[in-house]
């Protein structure tokens, strides 16, 4: 129910068009990401959540298309895709819950859970995060890089969608960050790249920003809706 409380006050509180991100009332905006692939993300944390969730809403040129919530262990908690509107949850009692402190202090964590569609949609997520024991430095922030893989099945055990790649994670900000990874489509594996490639803080031009700046030109109309989709999947 709080749920559904808060994504209309979302929407009546925050513009869809670019300009300065404003997060819900009770809220409060955190970091501001631009990336590769012509997408900007802005994190933020609301008092109300429980100690340690992560609010996430993603721009692109032509607004808003994605926002999803995250908890201290990256759970993925609950996510809206718009145009058309479906909001996703988790489901409760995962099979094994994603956990980013396993990650950090034994270099694996495997998840399996199952995720519900307010259109009726079940499916069930079962892969692993790994890290790689490589680090990066993307504008003076240092982050570990990941290898990942994932499927997502329906309940017969069709499979609906499955990704692999890398991505990079911080230790401090307990967050993960889309890297190059590829895409399997039904009949064919495609690249996507998504890295980060700015960070911005309070107080810095560019903070809040709703405008992407990167690769923009070289976005292809009929990549998008894929990157889209996979964000969407990826859900942290």
């Amino acid at each position: 129910m709080r749920t559904a409380l808060l994504f209309p006050l979302f929407f009546a509180a925050t513009p869809l068009l670019a300009g300065s991100f404003t997060p819900p009332q009770g809220c409060t905006t955190t970091l501001t990401v631009q990336s590769r692939g012509c997408y900007v993300a802005n994190y933020y944390t609301c008092e109300k959540d429980n100690p340690g969730d992560k609010w996430r809403a993603d721009f692109d040129q032509e607004g808003m298309f994605y926002m999803s919530r995250i908890d201290r262990e990256t759970q993925w908690i609950e996510s809206y895709d718009l145009n058309p509107t479906v909001v996703q949850t988790l489901d409760p009692n995962p099979k094994d819950p994603a956990n980013f402190s396993s990650l950090l202090a034994t270099g694996r964590d495997d998840f399996d859970f199952s995720l519900s569609k307010d259109n009726g949609e079940h499916t069930n997520v079962k892969g692993f995060d790994k890290l790689t024991g490589e680090t990066a430095t993307i504008d003076g922030v240092t982050l570990q890089r990941t290898e990942f893989e994932y499927v997502e099945t329906d309940d017969a055990g069709n499979e609906l969608r499955k990704s692999h790649g890398h991505e990079y994670i911080s230790a401090e900000w307990r967050n993960f960050f889309s890297g190059q990874s590829e895409w399997w489509d039904g009949t064919q594996w495609l690249p996507l790249e998504g890295s980060p490639v700015q960070f911005y803080l309070p107080g810095e031009k560019g903070f809040a920003a709703t405008q992407p700046i990167f690769e923009c030109d070289a976005v292809m109309s009929e990549a998008t809706p894929l990157e889209r989709l996979w964000r969407a999947s990826d859900g942290r």
